[in-house]
């Protein structure tokens, strides 16, 4: 089994910003592939399914972001799973809007989701992909105002594409080398 987690804040006031890019690409796999998220344990709402014969669950920490790792921790311990079943969605402000970057495992790059997930699976060797949502440019205040808030006009079109592309390459994930899905994925825009 393997699990798909996607980074967000729980909560509707926090629906379709940039830090709930995670919880949007699940959302998309979960409709797509009938896998729904009904179950409430750990902190996380999940789902269990299969995509092309791959059993896998797919995960939206219950947490809010700086405190993914005290859902993901818990819920791999649980199923007697590896850091190497875990691939994690994120919002990441380094990349332009819309650019996606798939990488096989790293350091949590100032990401205080990720930080929290490092933390508790004691583990900086598990799969993301990243889904830019740029950068304000201004102090620590503007940053946090920025990735609570939506996206507008063409970072609405290029989030929506970067969107379905990380569905794709999680799916991708399942099933394929992960150099293969790393040259796919990270060649495109």
């Amino acid at each position: 089994m393997k699990v798909i987690v996607g980074l967000g804040n729980p909560g509707s006031e926090y629906a379709h910003t940039r830090h709930n890019i995670g919880f949007e690409v699940i959302d998309l796999i979960s409709q797509q592939h009938g896998i729904r998220l009904n179950k409430n344990k750990f902190n996380a709402l999940f789902g269990k399914g299969s995509i092309d014969g791959e059993e896998l669950l797919l995960v939206k920490p219950l947490t809010y972001m700086n405190a993914s790792g005290e859902a993901i921790g818990p819920l791999l311990r649980f199923f007697k799973l590896s850091v190497v079943d875990l691939l994690v969605i994120q919002d990441d402000m380094d990349l332009p809007v819309g650019k996606i970057r798939v990488r096989q495992k790293g350091s949590a790059g100032g990401h205080n989701g990720i930080k929290s997930i490092i933390q508790h699976v004691n583990s900086q060797e598990f799969a993301r992909i990243k889904v830019g949502v740029g950068h304000p440019q201004h102090s620590r205040e503007a940053v946090i105002r920025y990735v609570l808030q939506g996206f507008s006009g063409d970072d609405q079109i290029q989030i929506s594409s970067a969107i379905e592309r990380a569905a794709s390459a999680a799916e991708a994930w399942l099933t394929l080398p992960f150099s293969q899905v790393m040259n796919t994925y990270n060649a495109n825009k």
